[in-house]
Parts: structure tokens; C-alpha cells; sequence
């Protein structure tokens, strides 16, 4: 076979890391020297077609993984910061970020993390011209350690085989009827690791949801939690103790902004292998696909919250035992996106809030009912989506709780293997919603909730024409 270009060489180093294995060890099983493999994975060095088809063999991947597919979520990335009016006399086209982010990913990157520092140096100069002047200029919000946490999970495909096989361990320890039990946690938290789990009604006035005490180790859990959050929280302890040096591996792969982003992506990696406690890998595998991924069913079957299946679907990336690739987002009543990953390939906004088609947002008029959508983007791809809101936050009877919409979706070419499909004609060119990522992105001219003029179009005011929207004249 003729040789492949050395744009594949970082994928391969990707998947070996996602799967945890040893260049040395790799390199070994490929009978090559780790120099060889080391200069393949820095694209210094082409590889051979027959070298390439053991490579895919030992990471159990296919070919199109290494050799047609992007970085959806940088190229989206690249694709909306570079829409900003800043640059908009360049004339940057589709296939040109394309070609940016195959040839040099780093530099694109680079060009997120200008963005984003861009945005933050703006919001901090709009805030001290607020507390100058005492009037509120601009509601813009920062998220950007928000947004870190989306970019490492991004990067890591949501998926991390180390904790993993911790949380599996775990499991093997507390499962009674192959079921992960709070109680069962408790226990295993005081016999291990010599934690006592204190359930505690918070003092009026001062709410929280939990508090562990490291000199007393005492783990205290509001008792204004739900059971379903207790059993997490207790399993994020259990990997608190004995799963720290494989999270710390894991950030230390990853160059964070700041101390606070990694803290945060810290908790958040503690949540997932709470989570895997809960849900293990290859019983959850079973169970979505004999159950078709019915969050709500599933839900049921592990005790969990349906936030927390949402969640726990979208991990199911081992290459050997892969799951559906879902796109998630979670959003408040002002549209603000609070979470965001994408294996599906949809564009969720990073600079902003995301279309008010979406059904994740009329979700907001159906509160607790799963409403399932095909949305179409201006691309063409049709994807299945289903979004159902969740009340968040403690208290009690009479304190108000923050309501947020939780939304997941996959490619329609899934839909036979998704439940939520079953009551959909994916034919029916009338019921698909179309949809784009942003206003200020979208092409459609044709849409009567655009809340700005389309950045791809020179915007003018004719006062004896208006189109179906006042930013639209034709």
C-alpha cells in the first residue's frame, strides 16, 4: 500500500492515550522501534498503508477514524469566533477552517484560546465601566471555566478508561443484586476509608449540598438532596480517595488557563467516576441498547437521576464496546448554556446562547415532558433531538428551585437504535425543525425569531420593506 500524509500521526496518538496504552508498549506490538512510533505521532515521519491497518487492529479502531474525520468541535469553534465582525472584511471560508484545523490543530487552538481571552479582557472592561458609572451596560456573562471543562472533555471524547476501571472495581466491592446502593457506598466509605456519611438538615440561612470535613472525615449531605445526588456525591468521595493519581494523570495531559479551571475539571472528573460507579461501563452498555436508550427507563433501572443518564450515555466511547455519539447541552430559562459536548457532530455556540428553535429551549413550555424533535441545520445533516427540563438546587417546601432544560441528540442514521424515534417520520420533510447553531452564524433569511441581522450578509434598514424578521428586507 503507498504511504499515508503525516496528518493522521496526533489521531494515533490521540486513541492510544484515550485507551491508556504505553507508546512503549504500542510500539512493540507493531514491531517498531518507540522513536519510529514517537516521530509517526509528532507527523514527522509518514506511515506505511500496512503499518496504518495494524495500528487500527491493536487500537481496535476503524480507518476512517484516523483518515476522514476532523475535530468537529475546534473546527465549529474556529468557525464561530472567526464569524465575529472583527473579521468579517477577510472573507474566511468553510474549507479554509477546514484545512487549518487537519493541518495545524495547535494553531487552532491557539486562535480558541485568543478568542476567549478576548472575550474575557471585554467583559472585564464592561464590568469596571459598570462599577464606574453605576449602570448595568451589558448582561454578557464569562464561562469560560465552564468552557475549559467542555474543551478537556471534548478533547478526551468524554471518555477516560483509567477511571473506568476504577469505578468498575468499585463496583465489584458494593453491586447487591448487581445494583449500586447508597447505603452500600456509606458502608464501603467507612470500612475503607474510615469516612462516616452524615445525612444533615442545613441551618436556616446557611444551605449547602455537601461538606466533608477532611480532619474529622466526616462527609456531611444535605438532606434537602435527593437520594439520587447522595449516591453520587458518596461515589465522587470513594474516587476522591482512591482515584486521585489517575485523575491527576488525566490533568496533567492538558494545559489549563488557570488554577479555578482545573479545580472545576477536577469535580467534574470526580462526578464521572462517581457516575460509572453508579451506571458501569459494560451493564449500562447493555442495558441502552436493549432498552434503546430510554433515559427515563434507565433512570429506573440504576437509581439515578435522569441528568446523571444523560450525562453517563454520552461517556460511552470505548472504542472496543462504543455507544451512540450524542451531543448534550444543559440551559437555564435565559438561554444561557451552563454545559456543552458534542460527539455528534452538531454546532453548539461557544461565544453564546444557541437557536431558539431548539427544542431544548420549548422544552421550558412542557416542564418534565421528553419532547423529541428532528432538527435539520443549514448543512443538510438532520439529527434527532430530545430535550426534558429538571428542577435543580436544595430547600424545602415553599423555596423556590432553578429550573434547567437538559438536551441530547445523535445523527439521524442512529435512529433506529434510539427509542425516542419510534413516534417520528425521519421521511417527513414537513415535521423536521429547521435549526442553525447561532443568529449571528446562521444563513436562513426565512426565520421569524432572528435576534440579529446574519453576519454572512451586509444588513441594511429599508422602511418600505421588511422580510419576516426586521433583520431581513427581502
Amino acid at each position: 500500500m503507498s504511504q499515508i500524509n503525516t496528518k493522521i500521526g496526533p489521531k494515533i496518538k490521540a486513541f492510544r492515550r484515550q485507551l491508556g496504552i504505553q507508546a512503549n508498549k504500542l510500539s512493540e506490538e507493531l514491531g517498531i522501534s518507540p522513536s519510529y512510533l514517537n516521530l509517526i505521532e509528532s507527523g514527522k515521519r509518514k506511515i506505511d498503508g500496512d503499518l496504518l491497518l495494524k495500528v487500527c487492529d491493536k487500537l481496535r479502531i476503524e480507518l476512517s477514524d484516523l483518515t476522514s474525520k476532523t475535530d468537529l468541535n475546534l473546527e465549529n469553534n474556529i468557525s464561530e469566533l472567526l464569524d465575529d465582525e472583527l473579521f468579517e472584511d477577510l472573507d474566511i471560508l468553510g474549507p479554509e477552517v477546514k484545512d487549518l484545523v487537519n493541518t495545524n490543530p495547535k494553531i487552532a487552538k491557539a486562535l480558541i484560546k485568543l478568542g476567549d481571552n478576548y472575550k474575557k479582557k471585554d467583559h472585564e472592561i464592561v464590568n469596571k465601566l459598570e462599577n464606574i458609572s453605576g449602570k448595568i451596560i451589558d448582561s454578557r456573562k464569562t464561562a469560560f471555566p465552564g468552557e475549559v471543562i467542555s474543551d478537556f472533555l471534548q478533547e478526551n471524547k468524554n471518555f477516560f478508561p483509567k477511571l473506568e476501571n476504577f469505578a468498575n472495581s468499585i463496583f465489584e466491592k458494593v453491586k447487591q443484586s448487581n445494583r449500586t446502593r447508597y447505603i452500600a457506598l456509606c458502608d464501603f466509605l467507612k470500612k475503607e476509608y474510615n469516612i462516616i456519611v452524615k445525612d444533615v438538615i442545613p441551618k436556616e440561612g446557611k444551605p449547602f449540598s455537601k461538606i466533608y470535613k477532611v480532619k474529622e472525615k466526616e462527609l456531611l449531605l444535605s438532606d434537602y438532596l435527593s437520594l439520587e445526588t447522595k449516591k453520587l456525591f458518596a461515589a465522587a468521595q470513594i474516587a476522591q480517595e482512591g482515584a486521585s493519581k489517575e485523575i491527576d494523570d488525566y490533568l496533567s495531559t492538558f494545559a489549563f488557563p488557570s488554577d479555578e479551571s482545573k479545580k472545576l475539571t477536577r469535580v467534574a472528573l470526580l462526578n464521572y467516576c462517581g457516575a460509572a460507579i453508579l451506571m458501569p461501563y459494560e451493564l449500562f452498555h447493555k442495558e441502552c441498547k436493549e432498552l434503546k436508550y430510554d433515559l427515563e427507563l434507565l433512570q429506573n433501572t440504576f437509581a439515578t437521576s435522569f441528568e446523571q443518564v444523560a450525562h453517563r450515555v454520552t461517556c460511552l466511547q470505548d472504542p472496543k464496546l462504543p455507544g451512540i455519539p450524542f451531543h448534550f447541552l444543559r440551559v437555564d430559562v435565559a438561554g444561557n448554556i451552563s454545559k456543552r459536548f458534542s460527539l455528534s457532530g452538531i454546532e453548539i455556540p461557544r461565544y453564546g446562547g444557541a437557536c431558539p428553535r431548539w427544542n431544548v429551549y420549548s422544552a421550558f413550555s412542557r416542564p418534565g415532558v421528553i419532547q423529541a424533535a428532528v432538527s435539520k441545520m443549514t448543512n443538510g445533516e438532520k439529527y434527532v433531538c430530545i430535550a426534558k427540563t429538571v428542577e435543580k438546587g436544595v430547600g424545602r417546601y415553599g423555596q423556590k428551585k432553578s429550573m434547567l432544560s437538559i438536551g441530547l441528540g445523535c445523527e439521524a442514521k442512529y435512529a433506529r437504535d434510539f427509542v425516542y424515534t419510534e413516534n417520528l417520520d425521519l421521511n417527513d420533510k414537513k415535521s423536521e425543525i429547521p435549526i442553525g447553531v447561532s443568529c449571528r452564524t446562521c444563513d436562513r433569511l426565512d426565520c421569524s425569531q432572528r435576534a440579529f441581522p446574519p453576519l454572512h450578509k451586509k444588513f441594511d434598514v429599508d422602511i418600505n420593506s421588511r422580510g419576516v424578521s426586521v433583520y431581513v428586507n427581502e
